[in-house]
Parts: C-alpha cells; structure tokens; sequence
C-alpha cells in the first residue's frame, strides 16, 4: 500500500501509537501545537515545525519574499490556534544549488518581516541542496499559560461553531499573504472560555471533522450562512484549504455577548457563526466535501 491510498489522517494513526510517552508531554503529535511542561511556573512551553515545498505550497513564480513570509506565517497560525505566543525559531533551507543567491536572500526576507511582525527571533537552523523542488522549514518554540491554551479536543456537544474571516479561493494569492490570528486568539481567550480551536489551514471540510473527532462529537453546519471571499463558491469555502483562519467552539451562554464584543475590538475582520456540535451520534452533514488531503491526488 502507497501512501496516496491513505491520506494524512490515517498514515498518522498509524505512525503516532508507535511514539514513546513522556511524562513532561501535556498534549503531543496530534494537534496544532505539542504542549509540554515549561521552564517557568504558570506556563506551558510550545514546539511546532511546519514545511512547504515547491510545487505544493508554492510555485517557481512565487514571490520568494511572500514565500517566505507563508513559511514562517504557518507555524505562527498554528500557535494562534493554541492561544499561544511564539518565541524563537529555526530555519531550515533545502534548496538546489542552481538557485539564485538574490531568490535565497528575498526568502530570508520575507521569514525576517513575518518574525519581526509578532517579535519572532530567527535564531539558527540548517542548510542543504537538493536535486528537487525547494523545501522550507520552520519550527517555533514559544509559551502559553496554563489557563489559555486550547486544542482541538475540548469541544462539547451543543457548543456553537465560529469562523474568522472569510474562505475559499486561497490560491488566487491569499494563501502567500494571509495573516496568523494571533492577536485575536490571544483577545478570545482572555475574555471568554473556548473548548476547542483551530486554524483552517486543510479547509473547513478537512479540519472540522478533526475537531469533531478529537473532541468526541458530531457536527452541523449550515451552509448558507459560510463567509465567502468574493467570486468564491461554498464548495471553494469549503474545499480549497489554505485560509488559515480560526475555527472555535464556545457554549451558547458564553457566546451570546462574543459578536458585539468582537465587532469593537475587530470592526473590520468578520466573526461567524457556521454551526454547533452535535453528540457523536447526529451526524447533520453526511455528505460534507474534503479539504485537502495530503498524499491524496486532487
């Protein structure tokens, strides 16, 4: 068996059991982020490493200093899904040796601008040639408090469904120019108790059921209320991946005061309200289109 019949989700239930357990691990490979036991008393130490590739993530057109810009933005998208500030990071470039060195300088450029944005040290890293498509690396290290962080598994059933921003049609350029949610990440659980968060970067079809699964329900979305980019079908909102904004569940009691505050702190950044979990039993969307599936031919 080819790794195209199984897709990312299943080649990782079958690689992460294999994994040895520490007891410094407080949520490990699985999610956005791991968690792990800090060096500082009240916080939590979190570790993320995030690729792109040539040909996958981006083309031999691309911009380099928006290409390095997605590189070093992904990770940080990721931490905005735990709720948590990033630190330090490291670059690894694997590039062919036939590349120019102007192309490689506007790719640190572009890393330089998204690390400087939400004060991210580039502390080191790693170099190589390849005979392939360029490959970027970049992994982050940074902290959270015990009270705030939030991963994909403490949904409940009966929370509401929230989406920031709008979706579909990345690859028109969104998806090389997008802007980690860190700050309202950070305003969201400051205020108000989130069970469960991530960030869109599969699509809505691929990342809302690994919510769901993770906590342990089902779910319902209404379609006709998605926030759509302009020229985009809710087929492309659900579908086409690379948004990279967050998805969260919040309790209705809870949620009741969270449109008007967001509309004053966020005027110009829109907040939806896409659907609820169900229990795992009420499935609503039987049919809900894919995202991207790595592996899988598109």
């Amino acid at each position: 068996m080819n790794l195209s019949a199984l897709g990312e989700d299943k080649l990782l239930a079958r690689l992460l059991p294999m994994l040895t357990r520490h007891g410094a691990v407080v949520v490990g490979a699985g999610d956005d982020c791991a968690v792990v036991a800090g060096p500082r008393r009240g916080a939590l130490q979190l570790l993320k490493t995030d690729c792109i590739v040539e040909g996958i993530h981006f083309t031999s057109k691309s911009p380099p200093v928006s290409v390095g810009w997605k590189a070093m933005a992904r990770p940080l998208s990721d931490f905005a899904a735990m709720s948590g500030l990033p630190r330090f990071a490291l670059v690894t470039m694997i590039v062919p040796a036939e590349r120019t060195v102007d192309w490689t300088r506007k790719i640190y450029r572009g890393l330089e601008k998204a690390a400087r944005a939400f004060d991210v040290a580039i502390v080191g890293g790693e170099t190589s040639s390849i005979k392939g498509p360029a490959v970027i690396s970049v992994s982050v290290t940074g902290f959270v408090e015990k009270g705030r962080w939030v991963g994909r598994g403490g949904g409940k059933a009966r929370d509401e469904l929230f989406v920031t921003g709008r979706l579909g049609g990345s690859l028109r350029g969104r998806h090389l120019k997008f802007t980690p949610r860190i700050e309202e990440s950070r305003w969201l659980t400051k205020n108000f108790r989130i069970h469960a968060m991530m960030d869109l970067s599969d699509g809505l079809g691929a990342d809302l059921p690994r919510l769901a699964r993770a906590s342990g329900v089902g779910f319902e979305v209404n379609e006709a209320v998605l926030p759509l980019n302009r020229g985009c079908t809710t087929e492309q909102a659900i579908s086409d991946g690379e948004d990279y904004e967050l998805l969260f569940a919040i309790s209705p009691k809870d949620s009741r005061s969270l449109p008007a505050r967001w509309r004053k702190i966020f005027p110009h950044l829109p907040l939806t309200r896409i659907g609820r979990l169900n229990p795992k039993f009420k499935i609503q969307n039987p049919k809900w289109p894919p995202g991207y599936v790595h592996f899988k031919q598109r």
